[in-house]
């Protein structure tokens, strides 16, 4: 809870202005009952029409003065809960964004989407009902006590046996829901879960009709998510009828006592209608209290979900600066420039691995990485091979510190990579992963990913030595042509060269090329490498590749065999050196080919 604090900071005052409003209209509130009383007991017993008018006008003074306080809480109310709400959901996304893959990794994307979504709204709606109702319930209650224990001390006995029994149940109320309602939070998590996964891979579900067995896997969840929320609603009809049947007991038995007391002669009638007034303002308080409880065990339940991504901090590189917290250090530091403050010049481009162990389960885990050693000079193409699941891409995921090494170092430009802010370190390192990833916008839109200041001559030649440009423009409105979600209206080397393209225009010192070719066909891909060793002199790229082709012509060639060096050097030295690579290498190109060679 403790990640709420700033926002009370930020929202008190007017927290206590809506509070204090709202008090105003509890204490109207209580007036009407006892002015109802004084009606009845000096109007209308004593035939006083003038009492009756003169109260009665008061009594709609009071109401309106009770709806003017209303109507202003209520306003004050909606805006702190949704600016609140906003706020809250906003800095949660920043902190998913600062956050490294290893600690993104620890929750499933279906409940960051339902974090960021339906646990915000719990959290908001509780904000927004403790401004409301939530506050005035106990007001209401404590208040209606004193009133009608004032007004009749002997009818109180009956209070004093109803509050504690409604007390008890409103507290076994919350002690059995919480956790009913934090199983709710996970069911619901489960549910977006299968349908995102659905969405995501429809075209295999429509291709392979898997519709069955979708409709299955979905419904067993959304029969879970059902079961438990049904656990939960009947936890409520089961308390909240309870609780009213107590207090209408005890409405029957102020209704009787006081009956004996009027035909003795010891209580006026206006005091039992007063009373009862008292007495139903209490139930509807409890009743109040028995749902603010429920919300705040629920709002408790998404509150601890949340807390728990705040909660998620990097150990090896700390919470990374937004964007204007990243511009503002570096602005403050006057006289040198962002890329002088985090690169060397002599050593631009240049990375070395030393001794770099690596494990997804951190230290003690199965390393995925084992004691790599090798640096890429600058300007130098590197290819890096292997089977799969030997750790490449792990590998070179450690240069932008998506992850950091267990053990040993990475060095960019000759400094520990871990001794750069990682939001400066990524400006000058671009990265072409597996998957291509592209977003709903125009192509230049989505080439500008890379470089937001690009001009539209760097996003034509960006496309152009991607390989991209052609098809491009052979879209009738080019460049400014709307893709789809996901790029879905391009086939999958269309969406590699753009994601090609989207590095490149980048201007980076570092290129990694992660198998983004595998959907581009040989002589593509040899265009592509071709205009990348045209494209700058003193560009260091990486490129992973399954097929021996795509780094052949690599400057050197690392080859991975269970997260260990197997062997590094030109194609040709690695033919005669390196068992493993001439098994991948007769394993594509065959025997012969490899005789001939």
């Amino acid at each position: 809870m403790r990640y709420l604090y700033p926002y009370f900071r930020t929202y008190w005052k007017l927290f206590f202005v809506a509070l204090l409003f709202l008090t105003f209209e509890t204490l109207c509130d209580l007036l009407q009952p006892t002015l109802m009383a004084r009606i009845i007991d000096e109007g209308v017993a004593n035939k006083e029409l003038p009492i009756v008018f003169r109260i009665g006008m008061f009594m709609l003074l009071v109401t309106a003065a009770g709806a003017v306080a209303a109507t202003v809480r209520s306003i004050v109310a909606s805006h702190v809960s949704q600016r609140f709400g906003a706020e809250l959901r906003s800095n949660l996304f920043r902190h998913i964004q600062s956050l490294s893959f290893q600690s993104i990794d620890k929750f499933d994307r279906a409940s960051l989407v339902t974090r960021l979504t339906n646990d915000v709204t719990q959290i908001q709606n509780f904000v927004n009902g403790l401004m409301r109702i939530f506050v005035k319930a106990p007001l209401i209650c404590i208040g209606s006590l004193i009133m009608a224990v004032r007004l009749n001390p002997p009818l109180s006995v009956v209070l004093a046996v109803v509050v504690p029994l409604v007390s008890i149940l409103i507290v076994m109320n919350m002690r059995i829901g919480f956790p009913l309602f934090a199983k709710v939070q996970q069911a619901l998590d489960r549910v977006n879960g299968a349908s995102r996964e659905y969405l995501s891979g429809v075209r295999v579900v429509k291709a392979f009709n898997r519709f069955d067995y979708e409709t299955d896997k979905f419904g067993s969840v959304n029969g879970e998510y059902r079961d438990q929320s049904t656990k939960a609603m009947r936890l409520m009809a089961v308390f909240g009828p309870g609780i009213m049947l107590t207090v209408n007991f005890g409405i029957a038995a102020v209704i009787w006592i006081g009956g004996v007391r009027v035909d003795q002669g010891h209580m006026q009638v206006g005091h039992i209608i007063a009373f009862i007034n008292y007495m139903t303002q209490i139930l509807f308080s409890l009743m109040m209290i028995s749902n603010v409880f429920t919300m705040y065990v629920r709002a408790k339940a998404s509150s601890d979900r949340i807390g728990e991504v705040f909660s998620e901090t990097d150990r090896n590189i700390g919470t990374e600066k937004t964007r204007s917290e990243a511009d503002a250090e570096n602005a403050s530091l006057a006289g040198r420039s962002r890329t002088e403050l985090v690169f060397s010049e002599r050593d631009r481009g240049r990375i070395d691995f030393e001794n770099v162990v690596f494990s997804y389960e951190g230290a003690g885990g199965d390393p995925v990485l084992k004691n790599v050693t090798f640096s890429c000079l600058p300007g130098e193409t590197v290819g890096i091979i292997g089977s799969t699941g030997s750790g490449k891409s792990t590998l070179v995921s450690l240069i932008p510190r998506f992850y950091d090494a267990v053990s040993g170092t990475v060095r960019v430009n000759g400094a520990d990579a871990r001794s750069f802010e990682p939001r400066a370190l990524r400006e000058r390192i671009a990265v072409v992963p597996q998957k291509a990833v592209l977003f709903s916008g125009t192509v230049a839109e989505n080439i500008r990913w890379g470089k937001e200041a690009a001009s539209n001559e760097e996003i034509v030649l960006a496309a152009k030595l991607a390989q991209a440009h052609e098809f491009i423009a052979s879209f009738p409105e080019g460049y400014d042509t709307f893709l789809g979600q996901g790029g879905v209206n391009l086939s999958g080397g269309q969406k590699q060269r753009m994601s090609i393209a989207r590095a490149l225009v980048r201007g980076p010192d570092i290129l990694i090329l992660d198998d983004c070719t595998s959907a581009v066909d040989v002589a593509t891909e040899a265009r592509i490498m071709a205009g990348l060793r045209g494209y700058s002199s003193g560009l260091t790229c990486l490129v992973i590749a399954q097929r021996i082709t795509s780094v052949m012509d690599a400057d050197r060639i690392v080859v991975l065999d269970d997260g260990a060096i197997a062997g590094m050097g030109k194609h040709d030295e690695l033919l005669r050196q390196c068992r493993t690579y001439r098994e991948i290498y007769r394993s594509q190109a065959g025997k012969e080919a490899a005789g001939h060679a």
